[in-house]
């Protein structure tokens, strides 16, 4: 039980700390922009990243169903530079009212979700800055 304990709080340290991935999809980015993605954390979870930009899809436009947000992806950005999975322009995601991410200003003038490997959502900005 201790050695599961021990081999528990290592991996929760571990991750906490991992910064979001660069794969070289930062080059010809704003530094401010940069430092921004990179604080980003999940709103129910702030000791996880919400990823980086390669996980991040603009999602300029949104719907609303009963109480819970529903996020269209807007994104026209080659996908190959950013090195993540293509979704396609209109996708509406369902969005945990849990992982809107409010009041972290936002710099790039977009909406923006982020999807994990799994296609969850770890964080969602919704169009305006929150």
């Amino acid at each position: 039980m201790l050695k599961t304990s021990i081999w528990l709080a290592v991996f929760v340290l571990a991750v906490s700390n991992a910064p979001a991935r660069d794969l070289g999809q930062w080059d010809g980015v704003d530094p401010l922009h940069r430092q921004w993605f990179n604080g980003l954390r999940q709103p129910d979870d702030p000791h996880l990243p919400c990823c980086g930009l390669a996980d991040g899809y603009w999602a300029d436009s949104y719907e609303v169903n009963g109480n819970q947000y529903v996020a269209i992806i807007t994104d026209e950005r080659d996908d190959k530079p950013l090195r993540r999975p293509h979704i396609e322009n209109g996708k509406r995601l369902a969005v945990p009212n849990t992982k809107i991410k409010w009041g972290s200003g936002n710099p790039t003038g977009h909406g923006i979700i982020f999807i994990g490997d799994l296609g969850q959502v770890l964080c969602y900005l919704p169009p305006g800055g929150g």
